[in-house]
């Protein structure tokens, strides 16, 4: 993916979390079931399936009334608990030889808690996919926020 074929959806959130609870509910199956999906009245999850470990694979089956989507990736990079990256993207869509998604977070101590920088990067062929792809996240991360409430 060529910088110049890049579309990038960039979010910062804090949470009142230790940097190694919000690193953690991005791996753990039943933590990331919580908040990952199904939190939307038409979102159902059929499966999680997560191997954690740098090169990896996760598999995140949901289905939101037409028909079941599986969310799939492999971890590239694992550094408990400033940053975890994986590639993303929809099985059947996704080519693991031609990656086309690349999400990067990264995790600071903020206070008694913790700043959570993420970075979606696309291949401009999903450019009209950019807002909602925003708006996904940030129903997610307000998900995982509550979960530190």
């Amino acid at each position: 993916m060529s910088t110049n074929d890049v579309v990038k959806v960039h979010l910062v959130r804090r949470f009142d979390a230790a940097p190694e609870s919000v690193f953690d509910a991005w791996l753990t199956p039943r933590t990331l079931g919580r908040w990952m999906f199904g939190h939307r009245p038409d979102e159902t999850v059929l499966g999680l399936d997560v191997d954690a470990r740098v090169g990896g694979r996760f598999s995140l089956r949901v289905d939101r009334g037409d028909g079941p989507v599986n969310h799939v990736g492999r971890y590239q990079v694992l550094d408990r608990p400033r940053l975890l990256e994986f590639t993303w993207g929809i099985e059947d869509e996704s080519d693991d030889d031609a990656v086309t998604s690349v999400v990067r977070l990264s995790l600071v101590p903020s206070g008694d808690g913790c700043e959570l920088t993420l970075t979606h990067q696309m291949d401009a062929r999903w450019a009209e996919y950019r807002d909602r792809t925003e708006q996904g996240w940030n129903r997610m991360l307000a998900a995982l926020a509550r979960l530190f409430d």
